[in-house]
């Protein structure tokens, strides 16, 4: 990982003690200077579910800092979900296992700070975390899902090695349903 960014999990400041410089208040203050008009989903999860997802174990949000100035250009949530992988062969086999799931990824497009991080750096902060929990727990692969724009399947899987395995539909109340396309890539 290269050395301009700085990625902190939110517990660090949900776990502050009352001395300490950190806390849930002056989280919600950092996390509410974040933008993201290219996606409304990501900047809305950021605001208004990664603080509860964390505090219920769902899922973890990581803050990514450029370590020049200390300002927010990005973050990632990862959890623990299983996916049910089909091998394309004679008798088509399919396996269920645990992976790590970057449930959301997004750059900060406030005052340019989006302009201090590439995506695949954003993405590459992510995955050394993912290896981090790799060494301690074990597991053999991550996956994401993507919608199915061609910009995005682009950057996942020329740029960064992903394979299809499914495609999922959402099921929004208040929204009409979505097809994502899943990716995984083994560790």
């Amino acid at each position: 990982m290269l050395n301009e960014v700085t990625v902190l999990n939110i517990r660090e400041y949900l776990a502050a003690t009352e001395n300490g410089r950190f806390g849930e208040e002056e989280l919600k203050e950092l996390l509410s200077e974040f933008s993201c008009s290219k996606n409304a989903d990501v900047e809305r999860f950021l605001k208004e579910q990664a603080i509860e997802f964390t505090k219920k174990n769902q899922s973890v949000t990581y803050l990514v800092f450029h370590s020049q100035d200390a300002s927010l250009v990005g973050y990632f949530t990862l959890a623990i979900k299983p996916i049910c992988v089909s091998e394309q062969r004679e008798n088509e086999l399919t396996y269920t296992l645990s992976a790590y799931l970057i449930a959301q990824l997004g750059k900060n497009f406030r005052n340019g700070a989006n302009r201090k991080i590439t995506g695949k750096q954003l993405l590459q902060a992510a995955v050394d975390t993912i290896l981090k929990l790799q060494y301690m727990t074990g597991g053999m692969v991550f996956f994401l899902e993507a919608e199915n724009e061609e910009h995005l399947m682009q950057f996942y899987e020329v740029e960064n090695g992903f394979k299809r395995f499914a495609v999922k539909e959402t099921n929004h109340r208040a929204k009409k349903s979505q097809k994502l396309i899943q990716l995984l890539k083994v560790l």
